[in-house]
């Protein structure tokens, strides 16, 4: 999915690379390897190391007691670009296409 909507950003609304921040939400197992899983998520989007804006690494609660290692073993990233124009475009082709009418989207 980041990979298409890195694509869908680049095609259609020519946003350039040092416009999109990825942020890489890591866990307690992949401590040793945050840099290759940064370079994975920056790999898979196409963009630049510049791109980062953070990288977090969770701890394991007590409660689940390790329970839930490898589960995603590259842990998950969020794509941003911070742009109204592009929000409005997508909200609107949204209510367009499933005939919703809220006007306080498109703000």
């Amino acid at each position: 999915m980041i990979r298409l909507f890195a694509r869908f950003l680049r095609t259609c609304f020519s946003v350039p690379a040092q416009s999109c921040r990825l942020w890489c939400n890591l866990f307690a197992d992949h401590a040793a390897r945050v840099r290759e899983l940064e370079d994975f998520w920056l790999a898979v989007a196409g963009l630049p190391r510049s791109c980062l804006a953070r990288t977090t690494v969770n701890r394991y609660s007590g409660y689940t007691k390790r329970k839930r290692t490898n589960k995603l073993p590259y842990g998950t990233c969020r794509l941003t670009v911070h742009s109204a124009e592009i929000v409005q475009v997508l909200y609107g082709s949204i209510q367009e296409l499933a005939g919703v009418e809220h006007p306080e989207w498109l703000g």
